[in-house]
């Protein structure tokens, strides 16, 4: 039982990550320049593999995540 806890405590740590991933992939260029935003004069322009890259990473990272979150729960039940 107190493995479950640790999985759900777990879980309850990564809602800000799935946050930024999803944030991430429905506004790559956004999060592709925030905390960068202040170094350029103008707005950069951004290429489109770079986008579709951003995108790619973002839910992969999401699915593999799920994954793992059910692999540890059907593990332990």
């Amino acid at each position: 039982m107190v493995i479950m806890a640790d999985i759900i405590i777990g879980f309850i740590l990564m809602i800000p990550i799935y946050g930024v991933l999803i944030w991430s992939y429905f506004c790559p260029k956004e999060s592709m320049l925030w905390g960068k935003r202040w170094m350029y004069k103008e707005e950069p322009e951004i290429s489109s593999g770079a986008i579709q890259y951003v995108k790619f990473a973002s839910l992969a990272s999401i699915i593999i995540m799920t994954f793992i979150f059910i692999i540890l729960i059907v593990t332990q039940t």
